[in-house]
């Protein structure tokens, strides 16, 4: 049973797991990192704490998380000076993400020189979308100079749940249609036609899509303008604007939708309101994945507010009976891994726990072995 560790740098931190075999031996989380007063000064420093503080014997591979891959890697790859380079060359379209990859996998390839690293990139579960989903309708020399196109995002949360969403129903992967959510402060939203990703949410960055934590989502491309001429606000304004104030936390105050719904509860006009525009804009994709599928056997909640927010499973499906689509209440109230839609119903609603770590040492793993 080999022994796989992945690293998963964040923004602003690095999340560990090491595995022997499927069990997990090792975890952890560094937060804060380069924050006055937080933790390491960055994410070089926290890599090389993380892996002086493991027992790393007879490790077969190292799996690392990277946010964007672009057009080229459409699957996990052993990482050599060829692969960091078009990761590098990739960091305009992932500026905040890429960067921290790239740290945890030099300090790694650095510490441990005889093992294999595999890149497993977030982009790529997405690359079997066919072109007519991942072309906007912008001038094509212009789209193809600069990169503009769908790539989407969370595919090793979308690949994993969806996978886990036919084991829960015993049902052969490769014949699976499935409209997967994965809803926590980002959120995206992905249709899976025999367990290839045939239209997802997010597009050139995670801004698109749903609502999100801080983060708008789906928004009429003239506000830009609009901000830009009318407010005067700088691009780099109107970019943080939409990232980083908006979403949960710009129409109810709060990015969490455990105090959203606590609001809600109280009687907050605000937090209903911003509860309704998050839950509207998850129907809404319902209704366009399940068109474009044709058929749909399932649709699976997944992330913090989909594993755990109730109200908001039974609020974003409600109104879909026709569609074969129903929560059951006492099913939804439950915990775990689970089915939460009525018996007989014509399209299985879940409920699964995501594990974005696993998918990553599982696909490094097969790299590794393949080599």
């Amino acid at each position: 049973m080999s022994r796989v560790l992945v690293l998963n740098c964040g923004s602003s931190s690095v999340k560990y797991r090491l595995y022997d075999g499927d069990e997990v031996r090792d975890n952890g989380t560094v937060e804060r990192i380069g924050e006055p007063g937080g933790g390491p000064a960055d994410h070089e420093t926290a890599v090389r704490q993380i892996l002086a503080g493991l027992d790393l014997t007879g490790l077969a591979a190292v799996g690392h998380r990277v946010v964007h891959g672009g057009t080229r890697f459409g699957e996990p790859v052993r990482i050599d000076e060829a692969v960091l380079a078009a990761i590098r060359d990739l960091v305009p379209l992932a500026p905040l993400h890429n960067p921290p990859n790239l740290a945890g996998i030099e300090v790694a390839r650095q510490a441990l020189p005889g093992v294999p690293q595999v890149a497993v990139f977030d982009t790529a579960f997405h690359r079997t979308m066919p072109e007519a989903a991942a072309m906007y309708a912008v001038e094509r020399d212009t789209a193809k100079r600069y990169g503009i196109r769908r790539y989407g995002f969370h595919g090793t949360s979308h690949a994993y749940v969806s996978r886990r969403t036919a084991e829960l129903l015993g049902r052969p992967y490769d014949e699976l249609n499935t409209i997967t959510l994965h809803l926590g402060n980002g959120a995206s939203a992905c249709a899976v036609a025999g367990g290839r990703s045939v239209a997802t949410s997010m597009g050139m960055s995670p801004l698109e899509g749903l609502v999100m934590g801080t983060r708008s989502g789906d928004l009429d491309p003239a506000v830009i303008f609009h901000l830009r001429r009318e407010g005067g606000l700088s691009v780099d304004e109107i970019d943080d604007l939409l990232n980083h104030r908006s979403g949960l936390l710009g129409l109810a105050g709060a990015n969490d939708m455990r105090e959203v719904l606590a609001r809600r509860a109280a009687g907050d006009e605000a937090a209903a309101l911003a509860f309704d525009v998050y839950c509207r804009r998850i129907t809404s994709y319902v209704g366009a994945y399940y068109a474009l599928l044709g058929r749909v056997d399932a649709i699976t909640f997944t992330a913090g507010v989909g594993e755990h927010a109730a109200p908001v499973r039974e609020s974003a499906l409600a109104g879909l009976d026709r569609l074969g689509i129903a929560v059951d209440p006492a099913r939804n109230a439950g915990k775990g891994d689970r089915v939460i839609s009525p018996d007989g119903a014509e399209v299985t609603v879940c409920v699964v726990a995501t594990d974005e770590e696993r998918e990553i040492a599982r696909a490094a793993r097969q790299v590794a072995e393949a080599a």
